[in-house]
């Protein structure tokens, strides 16, 4: 199913930003400086990429079409999907208040970027994982490729009218250079 593939492969650049964001976190740890700026430039990376783009295909179309083959909203996998998509939007909300004062070398603000970057990983991780195997799994199976076409006609407007032209291209950009500089 191609909407679902497009939505796997969205999962591997916010998989690969995790492993950054860990580095981050463990050099925070050790008391080594990180420069505000990239704690930013990945707030942003998250917030526009990870939950604009992504979890916006999966919340404004992915979801409801789901629902209309007869999973249901509460009680169901599409449920717990969007509950964790609040918990991380809690965690980015704290990572990025710790980030506001990371430049000011305050220990309390690495601490908040850490224990947010952590519980963020942690959660992504385990939700990448029930979507991959199981979700899109359920996806694939009940909807036809007629609304698969649709989906992925709504996941390219939702590309253009809320990230933008470029931007895609931008983040992966990003994505590659703080992977060199965290993770080489």
């Amino acid at each position: 199913m191609q909407a679902t593939e497009q939505l796997k492969t969205e999962h591997n650049a916010i998989k690969l930003m995790l492993r950054v964001l860990d580095a981050v976190a463990d050099r925070l740890e050790r008391g080594d400086s990180v420069d505000a700026a990239d704690v930013n430039a990945i707030v942003e990376f998250i917030r526009v990429f990870a939950d604009r783009c992504h979890h916006g295909k999966e919340e404004d179309h992915l979801f409801p079409a789901l629902e209309r083959a007869g999973l249901p909203r509460d009680g169901g996998p599409v449920g717990v999907m969007l509950a964790e998509h609040d918990l991380g939007r809690e965690f980015v909300r704290g990572l990025a208040e710790g980030a506001s004062r990371l430049s000011d070398g305050s220990s309390e603000a690495a601490a908040q970027v850490v224990r947010n970057a952590r519980g963020y990983a942690d959660l992504l991780r385990q939700h990448i994982d029930k979507e991959d195997n199981i979700l899109y799994e359920i996806a694939d199976f009940h909807l036809d490729a007629r609304e698969d076409a649709r989906l992925v006609e709504e996941f390219e407007r939702v590309e253009r009218e809320r990230v933008g032209p470029g931007r895609h291209e931008e983040f992966h950009q990003l994505l590659h250079d703080l992977r060199d500089r965290y993770l080489s």
